[in-house]
C-alpha cells in the first residue's frame, strides 16, 4: 500500500524514450562493468546553502579511540554519541531499497522541517536528472510525559519516494530536495533485469548496532564499496539495538526502562555511506519485533522507518539471476499460518521459473543451523520467559521450514542473531551432509551475526566457559566467535557464487569459498514446457 501511495506521487518530466534499444542508450548512460563501478563515499551528506548543526561520524577511528570495546572479551564498548534530529536541517539518513521491479527504487531520508517542495530529482544521465518524484512525509512521536506534560521524542520528518522509469542494470544519479537544502547529487546502479545472467553481488550483515564496532565494520564495507560493485545490502535483524543494550536506557517513574529513539536516528545516519549508494534490505530480528519487550516497540518503529516490499516483515523480490525470500523468525511459519502459506506459495512459484531464477536465497534473522551455544538452533520457542510466565511459541520452526527450502531448492539460508560467524557445509535433516561445495543440491547457512553487537565468546550461565564445545558439529564447516566481521555474496553466472567473510580492520577475506549448484536436480516448470512442446511437434 506504501509503494502504491508513492507511485501515485511520481511526476515525469522527461524527453528521454527509456524504451529505446541497450546499444541507442550506451552513449547517454554509464555502464558498470565488472568492478569499474565504485561509489565516491563523500557524497550525498550535506548540502552547502546554510551552515547548521554537524554531526560525525569517526569511520577512520580504531578500537583504542572507541570507548570500552575490549577485543579480548569480545565486548564492544559504548554506543557512539546520539544524533539530535531536532537540529538536522539538511536531508540524511539517505537509504535505498528495492520493490521487486527492476524499474524501481524506493528511497527514505530525514529532515527536521517539511515545505511545500518535498522530492528527489533522477536520472540516468547525471547532468540532466529529468525525473521527479514527490515524497510522503510523516513524524512520530515517543513516549509520553506524564509530569513534564511532553513526548519524551519527537522524530524528525521521514521522507519516502519511490524512482521509476529506471534502466535495469545501469548506473543511475539522484539528487533530494528537501526542507529547503538540496544533497548532493548520488550514484547508484539500478537492478538487473529478472533473468538476465549479470553476476550479482551483495554484502550482508547481522546484529549491528550503533558501537565502535559497528562503525568499524561499516567502515570496512565502505572501503569494499571503492573496490567493487554492490547491488545491495541484506541485513538480517537486530538493526539499531534502539528498544534496549545493558540497561543504558532512560527510565520512567517504575524504573521500567524503554526505547532510546535517538539510537535509530544514529544508526541511519552511520549507514548512510552505504544505504545511499545501494538497495539496504531489512529484515526484522527480535529487537525489532518482540512485543514481549518492556521498551514495547513491537515492530512498530521498524515499520516506520523502513519501505520494504510487501508487509515489510516477510517480502520477497529478484535482482537479476537471484530471488531473495525474507522471513519473520518471531512468527509461526506452519502449514497453517499466514507466512507459512505465503512461504510456500512464494517458493513454488519461484521453482517453476528456476531458468529466469537459477538462485534462490531466503534471509532471516534466527538460524536454525548454530553451534553456538547462547543461542542453541532455532526451534520457534525463546530461551526466557516472559513477564507473564510463558515462553512465546512459533509453529513451524525448524520441521516445515526446512521441509519447504528443501523442497523448493533453496541454495542459500543467511541469518544473525547469534553474535558470531558460521558457515555450514550443505545440509538437510542436520545430520544428511555433504562435505564440498561442488554440486551443491541442498541448501548452504551462513550466519553472519559479528558486525557490531558483543560477541558470543562465553556462555551467559557459565561465564568461564566457551560457547564451541571442542568438536564442531557435521554441519559446521567453520565459526568464529572471536572477531567482528562482515559477510559478501557474489553469484557469478547461473551455477557458480563465491561468499567471502571479512574480519573487523582487514583488508583480505578470511574466507573465500567456491560454491557450485546442481542443475540436474531443478527441472524447471518451463522446462517442462519446452519438452512437452518438442514432443507434440514430433508426433505432428
Amino acid at each position: 500500500m506504501r509503494l502504491a501511495l508513492l507511485l501515485l506521487l511520481v511526476t515525469v518530466n522527461c524527453e528521454l524514450d527509456i524504451k529505446l534499444p541497450a546499444d541507442i542508450l550506451s552513449d547517454l548512460v554509464e555502464r558498470p562493468e565488472g568492478n569499474s563501478f565504485s561509489y565516491n563515499l563523500a557524497e550525498g551528506e550535506v548540502g552547502e546553502e546554510e551552515e547548521e548543526y554537524e554531526y560525525e561520524i569517526n569511520y577512520d577511528w580504531k578500537i583504542d579511540q572507541f570507548q570500552e570495546i575490549n577485543s579480548t572479551l569480545g565486548k564492544c564498548g559504548k554506543e557512539i554519541p546520539q544524533l539530535d534530529v531536532s537540529k538536522m536541517k539538511a536531508p540524511h539518513q539517505i537509504r535505498l531499497s528495492y520493490t521487486g521491479k527492476a524499474t524501481e527504487m524506493a528511497i527514505t531520508w530525514t529532515t527536521n522541517g517539511v515545505t511545500e517542495h518535498e522530492q528527489v530529482n533522477y536520472g540516468p544521465v547525471e547532468t540532466d536528472l529529468n525525473y521527479t518524484s514527490t515524497s510522503i512525509s510523516h513524524q512520530y512521536k515517543w513516549r509520553y510525559d506524564q509530569e513534564a506534560g511532553d513526548w519524551y521524542y519527537t522524530s524528525g520528518f521521514i521522507h519516502e519516494a519511490l524512482m521509476i522509469n529506471l534502466i535495469p542494470g545501469m548506473i543511475h544519479y539522484y539528487q533530494i530536495e528537501s526542507n529547503g537544502m538540496k544533497s548532493d547529487i548520488i550514484k547508484f546502479v539500478a537492478a538487473p533485469a529478472e533473468g538476465s545472467n549479470t553476476p550479482v553481488s551483495f554484502l550482508h550483515v547481522g546484529d549491528v548496532g550503533t558501537f565502535g564496532t559497528s562503525v568499524m565494520v561499516t567502515n570496512d564495507m565502505m572501503k569494499r564499496m571503492k573496490e567493487k560493485q554492490f547491488h545491495g545490502m541484506i541485513h538480517c535483524g537486530d538493526i539499531s539495538y534502539a528498544n534496549k543494550y545493558d540497561g543504558e536506557r532512560p527510565e520512567d517513574k517504575n524504573n521500567k526502562t524503554f526505547a532510546e529513539q535517538k539510537v535509530w536516528d544514529t544508526w541511519g545516519q552511520m549507514v548512510e555511506p552505504v544505504g545511499s549508494k545501494m538497495a539496504y534490505m531489512a529484515v526484522p530480528g527480535n529487537h525489532e519485533l518482540d512485543i514481549w519487550d518492556s521498551t514495547n516497540e513491537n515492530g512498530t518503529i521498524y515499520a516506520k522507518r523502513f519501505i520494504m516490499p510487501g508487509n515489510e516483515r516477510y517480502f520477497s523480490f529478484s535482482v537479476g539471476m537471484v530471488h531473495f525470500v525474507a522471513v519473520s523468525t518471531d512468527e509461526s511459519i506452519d502449514a497453517e499460518s499466514t507466512q507459512g502459506q505465503w512461504f510456500k506459495n512464494v517458493l513454488t512459484e519461484v521453482n517453476k521459473n528456476r531458468d529466469k531464477w537459477p538462485w534462490l536465497v531466503v534471509f532471516q534473522h534466527r538460524p536454525i543451523y548454530n553451534s553456538n551455544k547462547n543461542h542453541g538452533n532455532w526451534t520457534g520457542t525463546n530461551n526466557y520467559t516472559n513477564p507473564d510466565g510463558r515462553k512465546p511459541h512459533h509453529l513451524g520452526w525448524p520441521d516445515n521450514f526446512e521441509k519447504l527450502i528443501l523442497e523448493n531448492k533453496v541454495n542459500f539460508v543467511l541469518a544473525g542473531h547469534v553474535h558470531h560467524y558460521e558457515r555450514s557445509w550443505p545440509v538437510k535433516n542436520r545430520e544428511d551432509v555433504l562435505l564440498s561445495y561442488d554440486n551443491v543440491d541442498r541448501p548452504v547457512h551462513i550466519t553472519c551475526g559479528h558486525a557490531g553487537k558483543s560477541l558470543y565468546r562465553k556462555m551467559w550461565d557459565f561465564p568461564d566457559r566457551n560457547t564451541y564445545d571442542e568438536e564442531a558439529p557435521l554441519f559446521s564447516a567453520a565459526r568464529d566467535n572471536a572477531n567482528w566481521g562482515h559477510c559478501e555474496l557474489d553469484f557469478v553466472d547461473t551455477k557458480t557464487a563465491k561468499h567471502r567473510m571479512y574480519l573487523m580492520g582487514s583488508d583480505e577475506p578470511k574466507e573465500e569459498i567456491t560454491i557450485t549448484r546442481s542443475a540436474g536436480t531443478r527441472t524447471t516448470f518451463s522446462a517442462v514446457l519446452l519438452v512437452a512442446s518438442f514432443v507434440i511437434f514430433l508426433k505432428l
